[in-house]
């Protein structure tokens, strides 16, 4: 009896977590769908700025900014890792961070050092065991992703960038598929290629209109504070596309768990229906046992 109440234990435990898991990937699902409607609100204005900024270098040939200039012989490059605050959603952390380690150890190897910037939790804890060295970082995100806490740490590499002291930026985060798939992308943001930043038209070509505009106060200044917002708005977009990609992960991890709790549980009622029954003949077997001795 003593190990059919254990079992009756292990039931009874599986079936809270159950209650756990089924619960999380419900507040996931909810969830997901308004990462997913944010971060797709988000991509037009991205591609407005990268059309505008597009069309103001090129109406401005005499003038290059600094992050359209590209660097030769790369000794310090930063890398923006973004990453989530929770975990409970699959392998996706594991996957960026990885691909994060990989890129770290390939630059390392071109004796290229690193000055990082984390995103999230994970990321930060992973650096600091790393050791690496974290120049900003920002967690407790929350569910909505705001410019104005991302801004703090974007600016430190953009800074950096600015004054020299790193010849490239990189950032790392996942990007949204579709629901069942998340990519983990390293890309480099800083300096800005002539292909990311053309504009394309309807057809998916490279415009071959010139752009003429009149600048107040000038020229310099409104390009360098569009690029500026520019390098922001891609951040915020990797942020938004990390947090749908998180949702998506936690929802699939969740119904899995659930699915396989049940699995559990069928498996465990079976071996305490053998247990209960076997005691049952036994019982049964020592009272016709008994009576046949008397």
């Amino acid at each position: 009896m003593a190990g059919m109440k254990e079992i009756r234990g292990k039931i009874k435990s599986v079936q809270n977590t159950r209650k756990i898991t089924k619960a999380m990937e419900m507040v996931a699902a909810s969830k997901m769908r308004r990462a997913q409607e944010r971060m797709r609100s988000a991509r037009p204005y991205a591609d407005k700025v990268r059309a505008i900024a597009s069309h103001m270098s090129r109406a401005n040939p005499e003038y290059r900014h600094p992050f359209m200039v590209e660097n030769k012989g790369v000794k310090t490059a930063g890398l923006i890792l973004v990453t989530t605050d929770k975990g409970l959603c699959g392998g996706m952390n594991t996957n960026i961070l990885r691909a994060s380690l990989n890129k770290i150890k390939e630059l390392d190897q071109d004796g290229v050092k690193i000055e990082a910037s984390a995103i999230g939790g994970k990321g930060l804890g992973f650096l600091n065991r790393l050791k690496a060295n974290v120049v900003s970082h920002v967690t407790q995100l929350g569910d909505t992703p705001h410019l104005e806490k991302l801004i703090g740490a974007i600016k430190v590499q953009l800074d950096l960038y600015s004054e020299g002291k790193i010849n490239a930026v990189y950032l790392a985060y996942t990007r949204f598929i579709n629901t069942m798939k998340q990519e983990a992308v390293i890309e480099q943001l800083l300096p800005l290629s002539v292909d990311e930043l053309d504009a394309k038209d309807d057809d998916g070509d490279t415009p071959k209109t010139s752009w003429d505009y009149i600048y107040e106060p000038d020229a310099q200044t409104v390009v360098d504070e569009l690029l500026v917002r520019y390098v922001e708005a891609l951040v915020y977009q990797a942020v938004a596309e990390n947090m749908a990609s998180e949702q998506s992960a936690r929802m699939v991890a969740m119904k899995a768990a659930s699915d396989n709790a049940k699995t559990v549980i069928n498996e465990l009622q079976l071996v305490y229906n053998k247990s209960r029954q076997a005691a049952i003949t036994k019982e049964l077997s020592e009272i016709v046992g008994g009576a046949a001795a008397v």
